[in-house]
């Protein structure tokens, strides 16, 4: 242990090598001096402190000596001594402002050490790390980056990848706008460095790097329809739709359906559908009744709120699987089974949109007479029967939905009385959410009424437009959307 004394001595004599370093006009003839301070590290607390600051702060006149240099302040940062170590990381930095090529090697170590556990140290290096961004902002991004897709033993390197996850979600793309310059050049650049590190991410990861990705000017209102096709590719990769589907994959069906809600966004603003509609079509609608129970609505959810924004082809495809599924949730005759009226207003908003677009294809489908003079309107063949039974089951499921209307206004009115008569804060909450509940299910029931009443007619005019809104959506203004095609 050194003594107070020599304490002393080591200090005067780094003031001394400190003040002659500075002084000095051609500073790489000091060698022995910055040797000494070098050699600092290896003497009192106190000292390396000083040398903690001395060390980077003439690293760049002494070329020779870097390696040793570095190792040096490196064996400072694994210190036992908090003081020590935080003064070693704020000097980081200054490895790489005169000397770009230490860049990366400095954001690999101050990366490690995001998993500090004192806060002191933390924000030292959080502080590190923004500076040497600060400094290049490319070079320093990939270096980070390699962190999250260079995970070799994962037991100690997933905690530094969730860390410096952390790091940029909360630090780098905040300041977004101050960083990524030039923009296009490093908006590019981040948006090919995340695209690397889609390989192994979770679902809360993906998500964040979309929202992000979402953010970027590249990608926003005026991006040309490349771009959005570029973002539907991540989603559809993320998806996995060239995997074989396995209804019993859960992970799968999961990562689908959410992706297929992440994807919707851009099918309005004109992205490509095809692949999620082909992929949905051919594996998932066919096993539909294998489906866990609470992805079904999920499903139909998402196939509703695509349906506006199909191609033509797309939706002469689609629709025989939902007028399959229509049949099956809108039954001839009363079976003692209770209606999913969700189910069926998903499915007729659906078939009203893709049957919008290709309307001859419901002629073979369900009896209607429309002509478009094309050899797909099947003119000469009789499906009087489909109609026969398309519209009995239309009727049928019609006087379902006006009891249940009937139920859940008298419903409502009993709600209405219990909120007057209630008087704890738990009470009123649960009747409120028993009154959105039966509002929720009015709307539902109106808008299958809406929708079935114009299917009795032999030629009808089917809904492509923005009169029904969906009952789980809020009102959307009318010029709030577009109706481009996927």
């Amino acid at each position: 242990m050194t003594d107070s004394s020599d304490e002393a001595k080591q200090i005067e004599k780094l003031y001394e090598f400190g003040e002659r370093l500075n002084e000095a006009k051609d500073k790489s003839q000091n060698v022995k001096d910055y040797e000494g301070v070098i050699d600092a590290t290896k003497t009192s607390l106190k000292a390396k402190q000083l040398a903690a600051q001395l060390i980077p702060r003439f690293f760049k006149f002494f070329p020779n000596l870097s390696s040793r240099a570095l190792n040096a302040h490196f064996d400072l940062i694994e210190e036992e001594d908090l003081a020590v170590r935080v003064q070693a990381i704020r000097g980081l930095p200054l490895f790489c402002k005169d000397t770009k090529e230490y860049i990366s090697k400095i954001v690999d170590i101050l990366g490690q050490l995001l998993t500090a556990d004192e806060i002191v140290e933390r924000d030292a290096v959080h502080k590190a790390l923004m500076s040497v961004l600060r400094q290049d902002v490319k070079e320093s991004l990939t270096a980070l980056f390699k962190h999250i897709w260079n995970v070799e033993e994962p037991s100690q390197d997933d905690t530094i990848r969730d860390k410096v996850l952390c790091f940029i979600r909360d630090k780098v793309f905040p300041l977004r706008a101050e960083l990524l310059r030039p923009p296009e050049e490093m908006e590019r650049h981040i948006t090919d460095l995340i695209k690397k590190s889609l390989g192994d991410v979770t679902g809360a990861e993906f998500r964040m790097f979309m929202d992000f990705l979402k953010s970027l000017s590249i990608f926003g209102e005026k991006a040309p329809p490349e771009r959005l096709k570029e973002l539907i590719g991540i989603i559809e990769g993320q998806a996995d739709l060239d995997a074989q589907f396995d209804v019993s994959d859960a992970d799968h069906i999961d990562r689908l359906i959410s992706c297929l809600f992440m994807a919707i966004p851009f099918f309005v603003r004109g992205a490509p559908g095809s692949k999620f509609l082909n992929y949905l079509n051919k594996h998932i609608i066919p096993v539909f009744d294998k489906l866990p129970e609470e992805r079904k609505l999920d499903l139909l959810k998402a196939l509703a709120e695509i349906s506006p924004y199909t191609t033509p082809q797309d939706s002469r495809q689609v629709l025989p699987s939902v007028v399959q599924l229509l049949k099956k949730y809108m039954p001839r005759r009363k079976t003692g089974e209770e209606t999913n009226f969700t189910y069926v207003e998903c499915l007729l908003f659906s078939f009203h949109h893709l049957a919008h677009k290709a309307p001859n294809a419901s002629n073979s489908l369900c009896g209607y007479k429309i002509v478009t003079g094309q050899p797909s309107d099947r003119l000469g063949e009789d499906f009087s029967e489909y109609y026969k039974d398309f519209t009995e089951r239309l009727s049928s499921v019609e006087d379902l939905t006006r009891a249940t209307i009937k139920k859940l206004t008298q419903g409502m009115a009993e709600h209405n009385k219990a909120m007057a008569a209630a008087k704890s804060d738990e009470a009123k909450d649960n009747i409120k959410t028993l009154k959105q509940n039966t509002t929720t299910g009015l709307r539902t029931c109106n808008n299958i009424l809406v929708m079935t009443k114009p299917l009795h007619l032999k030629t009808p005019a089917f809904i492509g437009d923005k009169s029904v809104n969906l009952s789980w959506k809020e009102a959307i203004k009318p010029s709030a959307l577009s109706t481009t095609t996927l």
